[in-house]
């Protein structure tokens, strides 16, 4: 199996990156049984753990994968109908330790449906074939694998052929109408979280723009990065920032925490920025992060653009800021949901994942498990490449800027309510094969 179809069990993880995690004074020595042993450790490290039944059996399942996804049924949470839990996992080592480094291999190439009959590039890595290719964000798929039956009804077979093989033959419509044949080849290579970063001039003001995939990588290389984005920020004299985090997926925990210090205004550098909270076994590992700000970027406006893939670290930036700043959210649809966060406890060939800390902002503000809306409701552009200032996301935040509301966007038409449905089910088809980040 392919490394990128793990990636729906893993989108949006939040991992405490603290070495605190070592000391987990309870956690039960594994046994000669693996699946027992897994059921121990959730009793005692599970957020939930006092919710597991007495009688529960991990006999009946196949293995810790199986186990760490049964759990999830006992996490129920005041105001929410169902359980909460969508996240615990376990996963091979062997397997996590590539996924967590961001070493991927395959296309580097994500596609989604724009309409029920037209297949666009969403996202391409830079360093994957597909980059290197100069394939770009906003490209229609002509044809794949030699057939031209792209439409939501074809899904298994574009997923397959776009995720799953190791070289398929593909044909794109650039924007100015011309087409171009492209045979990719799977490679291995190392994702690259910063997409773009640009200046533009709003109404008389300067809006700085940071498309951010994914909280994960060379922590070092990732932050020096970063730096050179807000010290260019700051020479430009840029007033409000635009974060565009709408395939962001998670990482760790610490860039985002750097991210936060990035953006938070200096007066209000030395609050609570988040708290994290485990169950009563652990009370003695929970935590206030205070922020600190680096750089010297003064601004009181950030806007993020986002979508149901901006979760975990993508939405703990976000809830942490919002005491402190005026934050607005734009895009399709609320963010993922996800205000808890667990680390990799190994048992045997395997790491479990189960949930183990939930998080809070400095107005103890979280349980965000809906997701956290948008303050306008923006299609996303998917016919045009990031940084252009007609996409419809970017150039709603822009007329905000500008003139201080959003841009009307009508919907796009001739689609009534079935072909949106079948969309829908066809790009939840390609979305679980997402390029998304993944975090150790």
């Amino acid at each position: 199996m392919k490394l990128r179809n793990f990636y729906w069990l893993l989108v949006g993880l939040i991992i405490f990156t603290s070495c605190r995690k070592d000391s987990l004074k309870g956690r039960p020595t594994p046994g000669d049984d693996l699946k027992d042993s897994a059921v121990a450790i959730a009793r005692d490290i599970y957020l939930w753990n006092d919710q597991i039944p007495s009688d529960f059996d991990a006999q009946q399942y196949n293995s810790p994968v199986e186990i760490m996804e049964a759990i999830r049924q006992f996490s129920n949470e005041p105001g929410f109908p169902d359980p909460v839990d969508h996240y615990s996992f376990a996963m091979d080592q062997d397997e996590w330790d590539n996924l967590s480094n961001g070493i991927i291999s395959d296309f580097g190439l994500n596609a989604f449906f724009f309409t029920d009959s037209d297949l666009r590039v969403r996202m391409v890595e830079e360093a994957s074939p597909a980059g290197k290719a100069g394939i770009k964000r906003g490209w229609k798929f002509v044809k794949v694998a030699g057939s031209s039956d792209i439409n939501t009804n074809n899904s298994d077979f574009l997923v397959e052929k776009i995720y799953e093989s190791g070289s398929t033959a593909f044909t794109f419509q650039k924007p100015d109408g011309s087409s171009v044949d492209i045979t990719l080849n799977s490679e291995t290579y190392q994702e690259h979280p910063v997409i773009l970063d640009s200046v533009y001039s709003a109404g008389g003001k300067k809006a700085g723009y940071l498309v951010f995939n994914s909280f994960l990588g060379d922590t070092n290389q990732v932050l020096s990065e970063l730096t050179g984005v807000f010290n260019r920020f700051v020479n430009e004299n840029v007033t409000d920032v635009i974060v565009d985090l709408r395939y962001n997926g998670g990482g760790y925990v610490s860039l985002s925490e750097a991210l936060a210090n990035f953006l938070i205004k200096p007066s209000a550098g030395s609050n609570i920025m988040m708290t994290q909270q485990y169950n009563e076994n652990y009370s003695d590992l929970n935590d206030v992060t205070m922020f600190h700000k680096r750089g010297s970027l003064n601004v009181s406006n950030v806007y993020f653009i986002v979508s149901e893939n901006t979760a975990s670290a993508s939405e703990l930036l976000i809830n942490n800021l919002k005491p402190f700043m005026n934050v607005k959210l734009v895009g399709p649809e609320a963010t993922y949901g996800k205000p808890v966060g667990f680390f990799p406890i190994p048992l045997g060939q395997w790491y479990l994942f189960p949930v183990s800390f939930r998080s809070t902002n400095g107005q103890n503000a979280g349980n965000y498990f809906d997701g956290i809306a948008v303050d306008n409701q923006v299609d996303d552009g998917l016919d045009k490449d990031w940084g252009d200032i007609s996409e419809k996301s970017l150039a709603s935040v822009l007329k905000h800027i500008s003139t201080g509301s959003f841009a009307a966007v009508a919907p796009r038409s001739g689609l009534n309510s079935t072909l949106e449905s079948a969309k829908k089910v066809s790009n939840n088809k390609l979305n679980k094969n997402f390029i998304g980040s993944v975090v150790r």
